[in-house]
């Protein structure tokens, strides 16, 4: 373990990191995983409560998705998916259709979730380019939007730590206050409310419609700004607000979709239908990078052309359609299909929610648990009665972090919010040690017995 920590720090520039913290606390080499547990070198287990960055649905080395990656390694590595195609990428775009919402018909392929959201906002911009609305050239994000790490997803991002220093190089995007449901000024509770909190959305596009091509949202939760919640009733009113101004709707699903927030997609819950949604992370189970862009037929039609007319989607990346990822795509579609997945999660969704209410009752650095199916979130405060936030230099969830590291968990909070998204594959001995383990390292960390 020792010697491949010092050769992973002599030439690795890990994601997502302050290297120079490497230096008292090395990475731990994972040698094989099983289930929803990691296990070292050394033979010490971890339990994945993130699914390894949310992409792993059924645990580690599943048997059934480690068998068609191998029978599609024999058959066909990958193949240039311009005018060429193979039936991995064929069944998988056509059991997409069949399960994202209505209307969605054309799958495109792209590597992983910021290409994604990429393709959503290029496709976007030209559709509305080629059908006479030429004026209509810019997005509007929510304030704490994620959407990734390129430049146009960071454009329509709104978390500085990831895009503050990029800004001079940034598109010039709308941002609107997003939903704050834990502290709410408008006094609301986020299971009675009908998001009050919608009136700067809508003012923004009655007021700038004209210049929007696209609003982009991560539906339900807003990931990476601390799993913040927020009710259906936000996109009921942005979808029919987007219908009545000839604005896309792009639904960032790509940390919610497939099961996470306890319907395949979390736009379901809203009983709504985007004009192109993004998908990646889960999609192939954990296995290999892939994401797609789905959009309607609509805004397909606006670039199929005689090719001299010069309105074709000219994107494209090297690995477009990979067999293998489709393979394991194809496979984590099957298993949600054979196995009840959504109704079992939904009594494991109701265990996590049980076990985590006995634990943090009346805790005093817990300003609020919230859940939404497979994803549950604890946000530590300062004051329960202000919900002062703890300052961001202090680190309290990466301090937490690591002593969960020591307790056999992991846990990768999100500033001062500890979050639970565990593989589908967890049982219930799982989820007792998982949320004990987390309260073990929350209440050391403040010195409570």
């Amino acid at each position: 373990m020792e010697e491949l920590q010092k050769k992973d720090l002599q030439y690795i520039w890990h994601p997502c990191s302050q290297m120079k913290d490497y230096e008292e606390f090395p990475p731990i080499v994972i040698d094989r995983g099983e289930g929803p547990y990691l296990y070292d070198l050394t033979g010490r287990s971890y339990l994945d409560a993130v699914s390894s960055w949310w992409v792993n649905l059924f645990g580690h080395s599943n048997p059934r998705i480690n068998e068609a990656v191998k029978k599609q390694l024999d058959k066909l590595e990958h193949v240039i998916f311009a005018n060429f195609s193979h039936q991995p990428a064929i069944e998988l775009a056509e059991k997409i259709v069949n399960i994202t919402p209505a209307g969605l018909n054309k799958v495109f392929f792209a590597d992983n979730g910021s290409s994604a959201v990429e393709v959503a906002m290029k496709l976007s911009f030209q559709y509305h380019q080629q059908t006479g609305r030429g004026e209509k050239t810019r997005f509007v994000a929510l304030t704490d939007a994620y959407h990734g790490e390129t430049l146009g997803a960071l454009s329509v991002g709104d978390i500085d730590l990831y895009n503050r220093i990029y800004k001079p190089m940034l598109l010039d995007t709308i941002k609107v206050s997003g939903p704050d449901c834990f502290r709410c000024p408008y006094d609301q509770e986020r299971h009675t409310c009908q998001a009050d909190c919608f009136e700067e959305m809508e003012k923004t596009i009655v007021d700038k419609h004209s210049e929007i091509c696209s609003v982009i949202i991560e539906p339900l939760v807003q990931a990476a700004a601390g799993m913040k919640i927020y009710p259906p009733q936000y996109l009921t009113k942005l979808r029919a607000l987007c219908s009545d101004y000839h604005i896309h709707l792009i639904a960032d699903e790509i940390a919610v979709g497939f099961g996470r927030t306890g319907q395949m997609f979390a736009c379901n819950h809203a009983a709504i239908s985007p004009d192109i949604i993004c998908l990646s992370k889960g999609l192939t189970g954990g296995y290999l990078p892939l994401s797609l862009a789905v959009v309607t037929d609509e805004i397909y039609q606006a670039f199929y052309h005689d090719y001299k007319e010069l309105k074709a989607f000219m994107h494209s990346h090297s690995y477009t359609g990979n067999p293998l990822a489709c393979a394991a795509a194809v496979e984590t579609l099957n298993i949600f299909q054979d196995e009840s997945v959504l109704e079992q999660n939904k009594l494991k969704s109701a265990k996590i929610k049980e076990v985590v209410e006995s634990h943090c009752q009346g805790h005093p650095y817990i300003g609020e648990f919230r859940q939404l199916g497979m994803i549950g979130a604890l946000e530590l405060v300062a004051d329960r009665e202000t919900k002062e936030a703890f300052p961001w230099e202090q680190r309290v969830g990466y301090q937490i972090y690591r002593k969960a590291l020591q307790e056999g968990l992991l846990l990768r909070p999100l500033g001062n919010v500890l979050y639970f998204m565990p593989p589908y594959v967890v049982t219930d001995q799982d989820i007792e040690f998982m949320v004990t383990k987390a309260f073990r390292a929350l209440n050391e960390y403040f010195g409570l017995s």
